[in-house]
């Protein structure tokens, strides 16, 4: 089952909590508006709502602070999303993802060494 794209703003929640582990509420909005002239209070709310609706997220109560962490784990989420990338635009093949990422020279030695590795281990 395909997890659905999420925007940004969502994403962002994500990353923190694929980072940082377990967070409270008022760990993520200082995290995303360190700086905030106004309160985004109902923002990160709205947010943490929408995420765990959608299934990403889950809410523990620890010491009387609900604490959010992440489902998904981020290579769960990559790799659902690069799928629906590689049946959308390719097919479902993701030679040609992995060829433009090659030829357009966005992998690292270090990363083109490990997708060596787990081909010969492959084969």
């Amino acid at each position: 089952m395909t997890m659905p794209k999420l925007p940004n703003s969502e994403l962002a929640v994500m990353e923190l909590l694929w980072r940082r582990g377990r967070l409270s509420a008022r760990q993520v909005l200082e995290q995303l508006y360190p700086n905030s002239p106004r309160s985004q209070h109902g923002a990160v709310q709205s947010l943490l709502k929408r995420l765990m609706e959608k299934g990403f997220v889950v809410r523990d109560r620890d010491v009387g602070v609900y604490l959010f962490s992440a489902i998904p784990s981020r290579e769960a989420y990559a790799s659902d999303q690069l799928e629906a990338l590689a049946n959308r635009v390719t097919g479902g093949s993701v030679v040609p993802i992995i060829t433009q990422l090659l030829e357009g020279d966005r992998l690292s030695p270090d990363e083109i060494a490990r997708l060596r590795t787990i081909l010969e281990e492959w084969e």
